[in-house]
């Protein structure tokens, strides 16, 4: 019988999680389960719920754990894209380093996402029938392209929720003042025109604030601060050092390591510092659910749960 631990347990296993885990899933995810169904019982539509997160926060677990509870065990067929996987195309984010700035051939950022894409699926899935099949895209980052449509997986049917999960999903843009100071020596020596933060602001101010609008509720992974950040993003890259080390090793010694630096990892997450930093300080405030996460990962609710998860009745503020 598959019950809803196991399901737990095989979920933490596939993921490489400790066993402890299964508590973090019983207090956080499943209220967050819970809340979600219930929504869509009181809407009666399928809805679409961010999931916001600096990067290291969680976003991919956490939405693999809510489809995977909510499909299996609440009744809930719920499908799941990232921003990540509706990247522009390689040839498509240097057209615009070259038409704009430079800094936007380095994919994240709002405006090196394919928002029309992402539209389509939505709405492919929102108005599917039973036998219909929506392509879901994928985005290879170790060819830094999209995967080829052929080997992007393929949602059935209609879902009741989907889930949309990305490092910016439901940022604001900030005020003309707010860009004139650099936040790091990426905008201070790579942006002296303010270029750069000026376009990714307006896409924020505009495109994506119409993308973001569809949320029928926003879940926030609070980070506890930009140096938490910065350290994680360090630690996976060391982590991916070790396990294509010793795949090198099984194999060819001389293939060179794609892994960057400490300091490479440092300038990579100064692109997305400034939004970062901006969501961190106004994001909870207006979030439907606010799950903090602490410097060694953990999750708890910010505000309990019957308080923070109300359902939005009104069209969202963006």
């Amino acid at each position: 019988m598959n019950t809803l631990e196991n399901t737990i347990a095989t979920l933490i296993d596939q993921e490489g999680l400790p066993e402890s885990y299964a508590n973090t899933v019983q207090q956080i995810i499943v209220p967050l389960v819970h809340y979600a169904s219930q929504l869509y019982r009181s809407a009666q539509r399928t809805l679409v719920l961010g999931i916001h997160g600096a990067q290291g926060t969680g976003k991919s677990t956490l939405s693999l754990f809510m489809r995977e509870l909510l499909s299996k065990h609440w009744n809930c067929p719920t499908a799941c894209f990232s921003l990540d996987d509706i990247y522009l195309t390689r040839a498509e984010r240097w057209e615009l380093a070259e038409q704009v700035h430079p800094l936007l051939i380095t994919r994240g950022v709002p405006g090196t996402h394919d928002l029309e894409l992402g539209q389509r699926v939505i709405d492919q899935l929102r108005s599917a029938q039973p036998k219909d099949e929506t392509a879901v895209p994928v985005f290879d980052k170790a060819m830094d392209d999209r995967a080829p449509a052929d080997d992007w997986p393929v949602f059935k049917g209609r879902p009741t929720v989907i889930l949309l999960e990305g490092w910016c999903v439901g940022a604001r843009a900030q005020s003309k003042e707010a860009l004139i100071t650099p936040v790091n020596l990426l905008e201070e020596q790579e942006d002296t025109e303010r270029v750069w933060r000026d376009f990714v602001n307006q896409c924020l101010n505009t495109t994506y604030k119409d993308f973001f609008s569809q949320l029928d509720s926003l879940i926030m992974l609070k980070a506890p601060s930009m140096e938490s950040v910065l350290e994680w993003r360090t630690l996976q890259e060391h982590k991916l050092a070790v396990r294509i080390r010793t795949a090198v090793a099984a194999t060819d010694k001389s293939k060179q390591l794609q892994v960057m630096s400490d300091d490479e990892i440092a300038r990579f997450i100064m692109h997305y510092e400034r939004i970062t930093r901006a969501s961190l300080a106004e994001m909870p405030a207006r979030a439907e659910v606010v799950i903090g996460v602490s410097e060694s990962h953990f999750l708890s609710f910010k505000v309990e749960p019957p308080i923070h998860m109300g359902y939005p009745d009104r069209p969202r503020d963006l």
